[in-house]
């Protein structure tokens, strides 16, 4: 429905308030809103690969519980202000993020760009330590039945290509329908198993409450502590926290999503005019002003408001649980894991405790980390199909051309890293840096800005106003010390 106004005559209403939102708060309507998890849960999951499974556990391993307070401040850093704030721009706009940030002062769409390149450099060297650890855990379990004259690391290169090779097969395949499924039986399948798996080792819960709260507090090292993370703590500190959460591209993704899933202003009736009209102004002008518009815009933001307090929940669950294993387990035993047997060690350990851990153990490392690969290209070609749009936007730009295009780059960049048989410190620490410390932090002061391209009762209130400007300068401070700890390790050091 389309209102007039003197000044503006394109102003649009506000769909109306419909289904469970409507309604008085019961447990019908909790239920309601809680079957609206799917976006997230794909953020979450995705984002459980090789910083939960293996860099979380390791800094368990050797600082205890001391280092939970990381966790923490990345999941609400990442799980909820950089996604609420780039999701409720789709949702309450109704334009696509990529749109509005092709018109930054500057060269049109530079920033896009610049994502894009980031994420491209970056994703191989994620890849590696995702799938790698997963190649030697494969060569240990079929170890028996193989040939003893190709060497190890031969065939842990074997097996991790195979994997990367039919993750990307099988994520060319995927929907995005297909996806959010899959995404919530790994999510179920990640909380209850790293539930039951960390209730089983016997966590000192006490400690790790205190551990959460110290924030900024580096723990001593014990005489086991990896010989890099002696000699760079705070490096170790920064990586650490980057890879909590996974890339940028799984945030920006999230408000396309959103449009997918028309929640907000994105389900408006005429949401193809909104969208027009807003690609040729500089102002948000179309949104109407009287208070009861707004409040009713605020009501159908309930969806992503729930969403993404319940991906945020998980992504902590579930990697908080990894952290107390390490804490509970290996810092203990005085476990320091080098090279990419992690997993396989890892595994070993749980054996001596109890048989039933390593199969826990097995399915959910091999389910998060398939789940990871697979979702990838879809992340990937959807936020480069967004931004090449907006940026070029009398070219047509095929989602399906760019997902292939992508696959086959991701695919030869990782078999030569996989076959060079570089370090898995190297890789991580310069992932943690290009995907998440920085790129997050740019694009989390590019959601700020965002936020104030909305007319000025339509922006969000105050107290997540400043929770998202503490995270900006969070964000900034680890993307500082991940920079210069690089940058002194390989050049000064």
């Amino acid at each position: 429905m389309q209102s007039e106004d003197t000044q503006n005559p394109e102003k649009f209403d506000i769909p109306p308030v419909t289904g469970p939102y409507a309604d008085p708060w019961s447990l019908k309507k909790i239920i309601a809103l809680a079957s609206v998890f799917g976006p997230a849960a794909i953020v979450a999951s995705v984002s459980i690969g090789a910083g939960e499974t293996i860099v979380v556990v390791r800094a368990g391993a050797w600082a205890g519980y001391d280092l939970l307070w990381l966790v923490l401040l990345s999941c609400v850093v990442k799980g909820v202000f950089v996604t609420y704030l780039l999701g409720r721009y789709t949702a309450v706009s109704g334009e696509y993020i990529g749109n509005r940030l092709a018109k930054l002062p500057g060269p049109r769409g530079w920033l896009l760009i610049a994502i894009i390149i980031f994420e491209m450099i970056g994703a191989p060297l994620a890849w590696v330590p995702i799938a790698k650890p997963c190649g030697s855990l494969l060569h240990f379990l079929f170890k028996e039945t193989l040939t003893s004259s190709v060497s190890q690391q031969i065939w842990e290169n074997l097996f991790t290509s195979c994997f990367i090779t039919l993750a990307l097969l099988f994520g060319l395949r995927l929907s995005f329908e297909k996806l959010e499924k899959q995404q919530l039986i790994i999510c179920a399948i990640l909380v209850v198993g790293t539930i039951v798996g960390t209730l089983m080792v016997r966590p000192d819960f006490g400690k790790a409450i205190v551990g959460s709260l110290r924030f900024g507090h580096l723990p001593e090292f014990p005489a086991w502590t990896p010989e890099d993370a002696v000699k760079n703590p705070l490096l170790t500190m920064a990586t650490t926290f980057g890879y909590v959460g996974g890339s940028v591209m799984g945030y920006i993704v999230y408000a396309n999503w959103v449009s997918i899933h028309r929640w907000g202003m994105t389900s408006h009736q005429n949401i193809g005019a909104i969208r027009s009209h807003a690609s040729g102004r500089d102002r948000i002008d179309y949104l109407p002003e009287q208070p009861e518009q707004v409040s009713r815009l605020r009501k159908i933001l309930a969806p992503l408001r729930w969403d993404i307090g319940m991906g945020a929940i998980v992504l902590f669950i579930v990697t908080g649980a990894f952290m107390l294993s390490g804490a509970a387990v290996l810092y203990g035993l005085e476990s320091s894991f080098e090279g990419w047997s992690l997993l396989t060690d890892q595994a070993s350990v749980w054996k001596n405790i109890h048989a039933s851990l390593v199969w826990v153990y097995y399915i959910c490392i091999v389910v998060a980390l398939w789940g990871t690969l697979q979702a990838l290209p879809e992340i990937y070609a959807r936020v480069i199909q967004e931004f090449f749009q907006a940026v070029w936007p009398n070219r047509e730009w095929s989602y399906d051309t760019i997902r292939r295009w992508v696959c086959l780059y991701i695919f030869l960049t990782t078999m030569v890293i996989i076959w060079l048989n570089i370090p898995f410190d190297i890789l991580t620490q310069i992932a943690a840096f290009i995907l998440a410390n920085f790129s997050i932090a740019l694009m989390m002061l590019a959601a700020i800005y965002l936020n104030f391209k909305l007319p000025s009762a339509y922006r969000t209130r105050p107290f997540m106003l400043v929770g998202s400007l503490i995270s900006a300068v969070v964000l900034i401070v680890f993307a500082g010390i991940s920079g210069w700890g690089l940058f002194v390790k390989h050049f000064v050091g």
